[in-house]
C-alpha cells in the first residue's frame, strides 16, 4: 500500500435503529483509521437483490490508511458482528454491512476479498454516495470516474438522499 491510500467503504443497514448503527460504525472505524476524510450523506434505498425486506440506509466513508487489506477486512467484519446478529441469507436483511469498495488503485482477488468491489458499476446505491464524496475517482480496472459509472449504470432502483420519516 502506498502511504495514506484512500479506502472507500460502503455502510448499509436495514434492521434496528439504522441511523444509530451507521453512526456507531463510523465511530468504531474512526478508532481504527483516524478521522474520515469524507463522509457522504445518508441515502435511503430499496433493497437490492432480495427485495422482500426493509429498505436500507447507506453511506460511503473515505479514510486514509496504510493498513493491510486483510486487516481492514478483519476490522470491518468485527464491527459488523458487534452491530447485531448476522444476515441469514445472501443479500438478506442485516443490522450492518460494510463493503470494501476501493483501496487506492490496489487490486486483489482472494476467496475472502475482491478489490475493487466487483459490483460497483451495477449498484446505484453505491455509486450515488461515491459520486458525492469522490466524483472524479477513477476505477482502477474500468478506467472510468464514479460520475461516468453512475451515468452508465443500468440499475433502475431509486436512491433518495436523506432519511425516510420512520428512520
Amino acid at each position: 500500500m502506498k502511504k495514506g491510500d484512500s479506502l472507500f467503504l460502503l455502510l448499509g443497514s436495514n434492521l434496528g435503529n439504522r441511523t444509530a448503527i451507521l453512526g456507531s460504525a463510523i465511530d468504531q472505524l474512526r478508532h481504527h483509521f483516524g478521522a474520515p476524510d469524507k463522509v457522504s450523506a445518508i441515502y435511503h434505498t430499496a433493497a437490492w437483490g432480495v427485495t422482500d425486506q426493509p429498505d436500507f440506509l447507506n453511506q460511503v466513508v473515505e479514510f486514509r490508511t496504510e493498513a493491510a487489506p486483510s486487516h481492514i477486512l478483519s476490522i470491518t467484519q468485527s464491527i459488523e458482528q458487534e452491530a447485531g446478529p448476522p444476515k441469514t441469507r445472501h443479500w438478506g436483511a442485516r443490522y450492518l454491512d460494510i463493503d470494501l469498495l476501493f483501496y487506492g488503485d490496489y487490486q486483489c482477488e482472494t476467496p475472502d476479498l475482491i478489490l475493487p468491489h466487483p459490483e460497483i458499476p451495477n449498484r446505484r446505491f453505491t455509486l450515488v454516495p461515491l459520486v458525492e464524496v469522490a466524483p472524479h475517482f477513477t476505477h482502477p480496472v474500468l478506467g472510468q470516474t464514479m460520475t461516468q459509472l453512475l451515468a452508465s449504470t443500468t440499475d433502475p432502483l431509486p436512491v433518495y438522499k436523506g432519511l425516510p420519516h420512520e428512520a
